[in-house]
This record gives structure tokens, C-alpha cells and sequence, in this order.
């Protein structure tokens, strides 16, 4: 892309109103280093795995945290500017990668959370969660919050979240929706079905075991019996 940074440094003061001055190397920070401007691709590593981030202190989990969040901002910005410039974004699953850094950092906060409330209270700490009915008659599941009035008081929470069903439209899109799920279960079942006898028509010395626990939905035993499984020819009898 080429962007100088006397172009960028106005961007960035169009608009600008505050009440202590900015530095404009602060500024910078939600952009690239200015040597990929011009580049099509960036070399950048993997995304931050759980098992690693177990490893370090809780003040080298804050201090990362800020650098992802710095991160994802400064590629945000990148995206916008190359939206608006309409030429390409190199490497954006950098995004996808920060995100699921990110993520992963969250997870290892939330098993220390999670771990020392236990240890001091018997309770894990995060707010308690149940299975409901949404307005479709599907389950969700909902996080239970604090409120000043009692669930009978406060009719208009009740309305606004949509608990429970009712209706001919909604049970007829239940009555469809399980039917197709069904479908959906039937078909898998019958293709790993004609997969496993395929296999037993081509190989009939295949190991049995390993049918087993590679199709544990299939009842190969009963396969084995089936003229289906024997195929058109008619089998060498040593006489």
C-alpha cells in the first residue's frame, strides 16, 4: 500500500479533540510498521495454545492480553484502511488468529477463576446457567443475572427475553424441524450401513474389529449374514 506517514499523521489529526496533547507515535500504534505497507503477504506464527498460556503467571497473562488486544486493533484499523483504499488486506487470518489467542487466553483465566473459588467457596463462581425454550421452541441455554424485582414482579424482563413457546406456527416448525433431523440421522446411518457392506463385498477377510469401532453405529455381525454383503459370484468350494 503506499501510504507515507506524513498522509497517515493527517489522518490522524482530522477529527481529533482533546484535552491533553496526543503524541503522534502513540497514534501510529493502531497502524502497521510502515515496511508492510507495500506488502501482498506478512510472515506471522500460529495462535496461542492453552497448554502455553498454563504455563505463565498471571501477570504475564495480563500483559499478553493487552498485546493481543493492541494487536487485533492496529489489524482491524489495516482492514478498514484497505476496505476504503479497496486494495488487499495481506494476511487476514491474522485476525483469526488473535481471536483464537485470545479465546484461549480466556479459557486458562476463567480454570484459575474457576479452580480458586472452589478451593475458597465450593462454588465456581460464574453465573449459573439452565436449559430453556426460546420463542422457537428450541433449547438455549440462559445465564441467570442479579435483578432488583422478583421473577412474578418483573413481567416486562419476562416479555422481553422470549421464554417459552406456544402456537400452531411454532409446533409445526417443531414437527418439521424433528423431522428433519431424523432425516438427517437416517441418511448418516444408511450411508455408513452401505459403506460397511462395500467394504465386506470387496474384502471379505477384513478385520471385524476394526469395522466395529470405526462404524460403532452399525451392527456388523448382522451385515456379515446379509446376501447383500455376499455379492454376484458364487464362491470357490474345494473339492
Amino acid at each position: 500500500m503506499a501510504w507515507s506517514p506524513a498522509a497517515v499523521g493527517g489522518l490522524l489529526k482530522c477529527g481529533m479533540h482533546t484535552t491533553s496533547p496526543v503524541r503522534q507515535e502513540r497514534l501510529m500504534e493502531f497502524f502497521d510498521d510502515p515496511k508492510h505497507w507495500s506488502e501482498t503477504e506478512v510472515k506471522v506464527g500460529r495462535a496461542w495454545k492453552t497448554d502455553e498460556l498454563r504455563i505463565k503467571s498471571n501477570k504475564e497473562l495480563h500483559q499478553l492480553w493487552y498485546i493481543l488486544l493492541k494487536e487485533r486493533n492496529m489489524l482491524f484499523t489495516m482492514e478498514h484502511e484497505c476496505n476504503d483504499k479497496m486494495e488487499v488486506f495481506p494476511n487476514p487470518e491474522r485476525i483469526d488468529k488473535v481471536k483464537i489467542s485470545m479465546e484461549n487466553l480466556e479459557t486458562v483465566v476463567r480454570e484459575r477463576n474457576k479452580a480458586y473459588h472452589l478451593l475458597e467457596t465450593g462454588e465456581t463462581g460464574e453465573r449459573p446457567r439452565k436449559q430453556v425454550d426460546n420463542a422457537f421452541g428450541l433449547r438455549c441455554t440462559y445465564k441467570s443475572c442479579e435483578h432488583v424485582l422478583p421473577p412474578f414482579m418483573n413481567t416486562k424482563w419476562i416479555k422481553s427475553r422470549h421464554l417459552g413457546y406456544g402456537g400452531r406456527a411454532v409446533h409445526k416448525f417443531l414437527l418439521q424441524y424433528r423431522e428433519k433431523l431424523y432425516n438427517v440421522k437416517r441418511k448418516a446411518k444408511n450411508r455408513s450401513r452401505n459403506e460397511v457392506m462395500m467394504m465386506l463385498r470387496r474384502n471379505p477377510n477384513i478385520d471385524l474389529q476394526m469395522l466395529k469401532r470405526k462404524f460403532p453405529d452399525v451392527d456388523v455381525d448382522k451385515l456379515i449374514s446379509s446376501d447383500k454383503t455376499r455379492g454376484h459370484f458364487v464362491p470357490k468350494v474345494d473339492v
